[in-house]
């Protein structure tokens, strides 16, 4: 399990909307499970696209808003997704389920772990098969 702290507006096009790919300018080897949580600091640099998608969402910062799989990660190959930014490693994310309430949390840079602590509040707003099928646990 890791987590992957996105600033917002982009935490929120992941976890509410049809944003798949997270763009970073470094590559990652890691597949599985990622906690998306939310950077305490809002990104301003982003076009009208992103606007219209989370125009009306409470943008939470510092904060786990959903949890994913990441199932690849490419160099740009041009626009794979609406999503992609060219020049960067695209994170394709799959199966991912926003939280019924963000976890508040304070994150860091690159694929961090997170604490049993934080990893058992989300598992307390998933169903069991929603815990088994996206973080391929065992039902407990």
């Amino acid at each position: 399990m890791r987590a992957l702290t996105i600033r917002q507006p982009w935490a929120a096009a992941i976890a509410y909307a049809d944003k798949r790919v997270e763009n970073r300018v470094w590559p990652t080897s890691y597949r599985g499970p990622v906690l998306v949580h939310s950077a305490k600091t809002l990104d301003r640099r982003h076009g009208p696209m992103v606007a219209a998608v989370v125009r009306d969402l409470q943008l939470d910062l510092g904060a786990v808003l959903a949890v994913a799989r990441i199932i690849d990660c490419h160099a740009d190959d041009g626009e794979c997704t609406p999503w992609s930014a060219t020049s960067n490693f695209h994170f394709v994310l799959d199966e991912v389920t926003a939280l019924p309430l963000p976890i508040p949390h304070t994150g860091a840079q690159q694929l961090w772990t997170p604490p049993t602590v934080l990893v058992d509040k989300v598992r307390e707003q998933l169903s069991r098969e929603t815990a088994a099928h996206v973080l391929r646990e065992e039902a407990w």
